[in-house]
């Protein structure tokens, strides 16, 4: 298993999992400005669409790609042939990679040990051509998700102030910890209406896991509440592409220098 504890410098094919306990955090925006981020900074970024059953990365990046992870597994085509430029693609400063899903397949959400283990494989190998592996996993904690997010060397968990994403988030890391008592996602508060709230949210979440479960998590970093989020995601455009000063933009730039540089959010 390839969890860290604590975010570290980049190395060729680092793999980071982006993962949440519930749906609606937004935790795919995240991963795509995360990828734009890293890209912005010289590091050559590919970007997974890990949700095996209710993939959109593509939707929200308005692209079109030739073959996706269902033609992957199906057989049809080789993994590194359904790579895709997004902004440019990796070897444009601020464009990245993207290998897309597929929504609302079934046979996808429920892939067999085999089949994740070959994709879990192939991701991994793939990686090593990058400076970075972005996987944006399914919400919750079911296997296929878990198993992507063990081929990870950091995995960050993203929550916002709600109730039942705090709760959906402990439950997460408690299924991840049950397969390796050494795993420490990363904890960013997605959506917050302010940064108090935010460590506010947090440090609900902390005690939880430190009561429960005896392990401290880390926040990796805070990203503000931002209409230009949804208005991105309709317009199906990449944040800082649309909005590269609004607040969200800002914070998530942040966050990629943070985990690029090895250091805990302030």
């Amino acid at each position: 298993m390839k969890i860290a504890s604590a975010p570290q410098s980049s190395a060729a094919g680092r793999v980071l999992a982006i993962a949440s306990g519930k749906g609606g955090v937004g935790k795919t925006s995240l991963a795509i400005g995360m990828a734009r981020a890293l890209s912005q900074m010289d590091e050559r970024v590919l970007l997974v669409d890990g949700d095996l059953g209710m993939a959109n990365i593509d939707v929200q990046m308005g692209l079109y790609p030739n073959a996706d992870i269902a033609a992957v597994l199906n057989g049809k085509v080789a993994l590194n042939d359904a790579v895709a430029p997004a902004l440019g693609g990796s070897l444009e400063r601020g464009g990245f990679d993207v290998i897309s899903g597929r929504s609302g397949s079934g046979a996808l959400a429920n892939l067999s040990g085999t089949g994740l283990t070959k994709l879990a494989t192939g991701i991994a190998a793939l990686s090593m051509t990058y400076d970075r592996a972005i996987l944006d996993l399914a919400a919750g904690a079911d296997r296929a998700t878990l198993r992507l997010a063990m081929t990870a060397d950091d995995v960050v968990l993203v929550i916002n102030d709600e109730p039942t994403s705090l709760t959906d988030a402990y439950a997460f890391v408690k299924s991840l910890r049950l397969h390796d008592d050494g795993a420490a996602p990363l904890v960013v508060v997605n959506n917050a209406p302010s940064r108090a709230a935010a460590h506010e949210a947090f440090g609900a979440f902390k005690k939880t896991c430190e009561s429960f479960l005896s392990f401290t998590p880390v926040l990796a970093g805070v990203v503000r509440r931002d209409d230009a989020v949804p208005a991105a995601i309709r317009a199906q455009m990449c944040l800082s592409v649309r909005s590269p000063q609004s607040d969200a933009a800002q914070d998530i730039q942040a966050l990629a220098g943070t985990l690029a540089r090895g250091r805990e959010a302030a």
